[in-house]
């Protein structure tokens, strides 16, 4: 006789296979009837009634009840015996050391599974409540070891390897608080050893694949996973997995705050290239028997780690708004921009996505506005504090400063200010920097009238100086650093080289006034009117004596108080320099030539003439160093 296998896994002696499958479906509909035991019996009568070949199937049944309960048995002991031996502070079942253990239990789960599968309601109700509760109890346990193993096989991230290569700009960004000189002292140039930076959110590579757990432990989390999916306790299995979290945002300063944000630029990057991908990887092949499972956990996965990140930035965008945060929102920005197309891939969740997208918006509009305030705060700043020597301002480094580093976000913010009307508002009444405006990208626009609204401040401010020929060297130092910043950076590609002449134009007009402001007094000592027709009568030599004193008074008035102004930029002084010799030296070689023969003549000579043009020629070369010079050492100097 042939040995054939029914559908509950039971066996049976019979003759024939069509015998065979007449009793393994006359078993079956019996064992799927939701019924008791008297309805089974009465079923079995008709069904035997109806084929004698049925006959024998209250035997076959009556068999299989009683293996199915020594299965039962064997398999309660191994799951309630590994139960019994965990207190509730034992560590948790070894996958490891005991990976037999470990096999031994999954088989009891299997045996526990199948054995349900055949039962349906079963033969015997005492069988299945009883293969029920010890699978609850199984799945309990593998509830806790499917933590236990995810938290003990997480695989640290290797920060040198997420974060790329980090470009450092010297710049340090100062809190928006005080007077201006204060404030805006750390965006001055400063030594290398003491230089802080604004370093933008790093660069991971595409290629860059990381595993987020022990690769032997994902097949372990895949054995427990595929056999809570089969109980159906799919839900249980997926709210084991171990939530990403990033620390809450809280009112701290500034410098605190920036480098929450630079790990929150990092954890977004790095949350796409590796985390996300990697869960959607763990979710694949541990979830794999389930694709509801898998996108249940992805997404439950996903939403506690992005929940965190988007909850910090919203808090970001909805703070107070000081120029110092700009470059930070703007790296927020461009990085959750950035996995946006991964996002909308990768996770399902609509609540999700629909909360990246609404955090996203508010980034760019904190962006927007942080912007709004620092325009603002460059026209509204009113210190009243003048620069000693004419240096440039603060305000003019920190302006600068922040600008050049607006380029690198050029596309950003051309696409955040596309609609924005107000940009011809800040300029001064210049055609031709309006024409440029007119025809240039929203972020040059922007700068332009910025610039513009602050060379008005500045001129502003120049009038802080009692010295009109101060207010001149301070204008042409500040424009001059506007220049040379624009002319050595991007900047140039936004502004362009019309606006770089302009400027230079505007400091060599600037240079022409500081001239006639500096020097009128002193040149019109050395004209020839009011001397007299013949300069040898004795009023004639008293008003030539008077001339050189005055002269000579002039001078050392505008050296002792030259020498102490500051104009940093060698080049410029040097211009300025011999701007002055050509201006100052013919016209006093002039009048000595022709006048200085009668003083020579008298006694005391010197006291009138005092210095010969190479003399001063010599004392020019000290202008502008911004250190003030004495009158004895004017007098030693001529004396040696």
């Amino acid at each position: 006789m042939a040995t054939t296998t029914t559908t509950s896994g039971l066996t049976r002696e019979g003759g024939g296979g069509e015998d065979d499958r007449v009793m393994a479906t006359a078993q079956k509909i019996v064992n799927s009837l939701n019924t008791s035991k008297n309805a089974r019996e009465d079923m079995l009568l008709i069904l035997s009634s109806f084929d004698n070949r049925l006959s024998n199937l209250s035997y076959v049944i009556k068999t299989g009840s009683e293996s199915q309960s020594s299965v039962l048995d064997t398999a309660e002991k191994i799951i309630l015996r590994s139960d019994s031996g965990m207190s509730s502070n034992a560590e948790a079942f070894s996958w490891y050391d005991s990976a037999g253990e470990a096999g031994d239990y999954l088989d009891a789960v299997d045996k526990i599974l199948d054995l349900l599968d055949n039962l349906s309601v079963g033969p015997d109700p005492e069988v299945l409540d009883r293969a029920e509760t010890v699978l609850q109890v199984a799945m309990s346990r593998l509830e806790e070891e499917f933590g236990h193993i995810l938290i003990r096989n997480t695989v640290p991230l290797d920060a040198e390897r997420l974060y790329g290569s980090i470009r450092r700009v010297s710049l340090s960004f100062a809190a928006n608080e005080g007077e201006i000189d204060e404030e805006f002292a750390s965006f001055e140039e400063v030594e290398s050893g003491s230089v802080c930076f604004h370093e933008r959110g790093g660069s991971l590579g595409d290629d860059l694949c990381v595993d987020l757990i022990n690769s032997e432990a994902v097949m372990y989390l895949k054995d427990i996973a595929d056999r809570m999916i089969r109980a159906g306790y799919e839900k249980e299995c997926v709210q084991g997995v171990e939530k990403l979290s990033i620390e809450e945002v809280q009112r701290i300063d500034w410098k605190s705050l920036d480098e929450k944000m630079k790990k929150w630029v990092r954890a977004v990057k790095a949350g796409d290239r590796v985390l996300l991908r990697g869960e959607r990887r763990l979710c694949d092949v541990i979830f794999s028997g389930s694709d509801s499972a898998r996108e249940v956990c992805f997404n439950e996965t996903a939403k506690g780690f992005l929940m965190q990140l988007l909850n910090f930035a919203e808090a970001v965008s909805i703070g107070r708004r000081s120029p110092e945060k700009l470059f930070r929102i703007l790296d927020m920005y461009d990085a959750l921009s950035g996995v946006f197309p991964d996002l909308e891939a990768m996770v399902t969740d609509e609540f999700v996505y629909s909360e990246a997208k609404g955090v996203l918006a508010g980034l760019g509009r904190a962006a927007k506005g942080t912007f709004v305030e620092f325009e603002n705060a460059v026209k509204s700043e009113t210190s009243r504090k003048p620069m000693l020597g004419g240096v440039i301002h603060p305000l003019t480094r920190y302006v600068m400063n922040y600008v050049k580093l607006l380029v690198d976000y050029s596309d950003t913010l051309n696409s955040l200010l596309e609609n924005d009307e107000d940009e011809l508002d800040g300029l001064q009444n210049d055609d031709s920097e309006r024409l440029q405006l007119e025809s240039s990208s929203p972020i040059a626009r922007r700068l332009l009238a910025l610039l513009s609204t602050l060379e008005s401040n500045l001129e502003e401010k120049s009038t802080l100086y009692e010295d009109g020929a101060m207010r001149y060297i301070f204008r042409m130092n500040n424009i001059l650093y506007m220049v040379q910043k624009v002319k050595d950076s991007e900047l140039i590609k936004i502004l362009g080289d019309q606006w770089v002449r302009n400027h230079r134009g505007q400091i060599r007009r600037y240079a022409t006034a500081y001239l006639r402001a500096a020097w009128s007094k002193a040149l019109s000592c050395l004209k020839d009117e009011g001397i007299g027709g013949s300069s040898n009568n004795a009023s004639s030599k008293v008003a030539l004596k008077e001339r050189f004193k005055s002269f000579n008074a002039c001078f050392e008035e505008i050296y002792r108080i030259q020498t102490g102004w500051k104009v940093p930029d060698p080049q410029l002084r040097e211009e300025l320099r011999i701007s002055i010799s050509e201006n100052v030296l013919p016209a006093y070689r002039s009048f000595t030539g022709r006048f200085g023969s009668q003083i020579d003549s008298g006694r005391n000579a010197g006291k009138y003439i005092k210095y010969s043009p190479d003399d001063l020629e010599n004392y020019l070369i000290d202008l502008f160093e911004g250190t003030p010079l004495v009158l004895h050492h004017l007098r030693r100097k001529n004396s040696s």
